[in-house]
């Protein structure tokens, strides 16, 4: 199950290339979610926690898309550059430090929807145990 629809996901400033499934792309993006917040607590009724699933997942797909990986898989596409011994080559003008090098990921998440699910406070919680008291 996707957090988020297809017509939802044209909200977001997300051109899913010819020869994608966005709805592939939806459900592999609820799924990276899901991993991310494995521990979380949340009530999944909860109209603003709704929403930042929702928000989440479109920003995991357009992440997806913005580093070429058109399946959702997180394979990525040839790099773009490469070293042998003390020879370093750096295809269509990307520079250390340049622009066009690929943010990333926390907690298998692009940063776009780990910001979305920590403004939402759905990050950093750990296993839950009751407390027994020490004394």
């Amino acid at each position: 199950m996707a957090y988020a629809t297809e017509v939802e996901l044209t909200a977001y400033p997300v051109t899913v290339p010819t020869g994608a499934s966005a709805a592939l792309l939806l459900t592999r993006a609820s799924r990276d979610v899901d991993r991310a917040l494995l521990c979380a607590v949340y009530d999944v009724t909860d109209a603003e926690v709704i929403a930042a699933l929702r928000d989440a997942t479109c920003e995991q797909v357009a992440g997806m898309i913005a580093a070429g990986d058109i399946t959702g898989t997180g394979a990525m596409p040839p790099t773009a550059s490469f070293a042998i011994g003390k020879v370093s080559v750096v295809r269509g003008g990307q520079g250390a430090g340049g622009s066009s090098q690929q943010a990333r990921k926390i907690n298998g998440l692009w940063p776009q929807a780990w910001q979305t699910l920590q403004a939402a406070g759905l990050t950093g919680q750990g296993p839950q145990e009751p407390w027994h008291g020490l004394g």
